[in-house]
């Protein structure tokens, strides 16, 4: 830490509370306090002895040790803390007994697999980072045809609504009536712009292992 501290959302990171990217929405929405002054904007930084509290509840002086958790997420949840159109959320099905933890990535509403979770915010973020272009690896069934010149064109990277995407591995499993299955190898991840939104492959319905 600098001698001036850090950012608020960078500490909270480090604490486990939240990603820097909710620690900031979390300021929006007005939860959090520095020496019981409310936090009005993310670039506020705390310094050592400082004390925040997140709704009321103090951040933890001593961060506990670093904690990564292997997560099977079913379909139906939203990876996120707090929906606001108050769907049910991974974080409310989690067990009990868990710290505070966030999501390494997201996968969406009607996607199910693997998710990786952890107490350290700083580490989820050095998960998340492009550079590091590691293979995802789906399972995916999407409803119609796909011709292989198709899926070849996969590998070339497609471009839907104006989004570029990088080269897609994909090959077909199997058919079964109007559904096919293909395994899916990538590197990138995008956000979706909602829920709703559908790719060439008529919102898949992803499945990783």
């Amino acid at each position: 830490m600098s001698e001036a501290g850090e950012r608020i959302a960078k500490f909270l990171a480090r604490a486990g509370v939240a990603s820097r990217r909710d620690a900031e929405v979390m300021v929006a929405e007005k939860r959090i306090k520095l020496n019981n002054v409310l936090v009005a904007h993310p670039a506020t930084f705390v310094a050592e002895g400082d004390i925040v509290t997140v709704d009321g509840n103090p951040v933890g002086v001593q961060r506990e040790r670093t904690r990564l958790f292997k997560y099977h997420k079913p379909d139906g949840l939203v990876v996120t803390h707090k929906d606001p159109q108050g769907r049910p959320t991974v974080f409310e099905k989690l067990p009990p007994g868990l710290p505070r933890v966030v999501s390494v990535g997201r996968l969406d509403l009607n996607s199910e697999g693997l998710l990786l979770l952890t107490n350290d915010g700083a580490l989820a973020r050095q998960l998340e980072l492009p550079a590091n272009a590691w293979i995802r690896r789906y399972r995916v069934r999407a409803f119609g045809d796909l011709s292989p010149a198709a899926i070849a064109e996969l590998a070339k990277g497609i471009t839907v609504e104006g989004v570029k995407y990088g080269p897609i591995e994909a090959g077909l499993d199997s058919r079964k009536g109007d559904n096919i299955w293909l395994t899916m190898a990538l590197k990138e991840g995008k956000n979706r712009r909602s829920e709703e939104h559908t790719s060439e492959l008529q919102s898949p319905m992803f499945i990783s292992y």
